[in-house]
């Protein structure tokens, strides 16, 4: 009886301080963390840019906003024009967009590393020449002609 006490008892101990370190000290899994941080707003109108080599694009965009800065439906009776979401700043997002993605090449945009640093330069652009503070901007649809 003594013998099986011998080994039941350690194991018995290595199973619940196992079980301790789990609950307590074991760093959270990443389970219940979000892979998009804010919310999307997609640019409800394409673009359809020329670029810089002859060639031209049509993209769609969205912005991931943070969640205090969501945009908000306008006030009754308001309505944004034909193309347009609820963005306040809409307009100047999407001059800034255009102006960055005119000035790329078809490889730029066809390109996955070339692709991110555009979308880069397009995030860069819009913190720099709006209100708007986007956590990410990105291509949803991109075709090149």
């Amino acid at each position: 009886m003594k013998g099986k006490l011998k080994i039941v008892i350690p194991l018995a101990l290595l199973i619940v301080l196992g079980g301790a370190y789990k609950v307590v000290l074991a760093k959270p899994s990443d389970e219940g963390k979000a892979k998009v941080r804010g919310v999307v707003y997609v640019l409800p109108k394409e673009f359809l840019v020329n670029l810089s080599d002859s060639h031209f694009a049509k993209l769609s965009v969205a912005l991931v906003l943070p969640k205090d800065e969501a945009p908000a439906a306008g006030a009754e009776g308001e309505t944004p024009p034909e193309g347009y979401g609820a963005l306040e700043q809409e307009a100047a997002v999407r001059a800034v967009i255009t102006d960055t993605v005119t000035d790329a090449s078809a490889d730029d945009l066809t390109s996955r590393k070339r692709r991110n640093k555009l979308r880069q330069a397009v995030l860069k652009g819009i913190r720099a020449n709006t209100d708007v503070r986007p956590n990410d901007v990105l291509f949803t649809d991109v075709a090149v002609q």
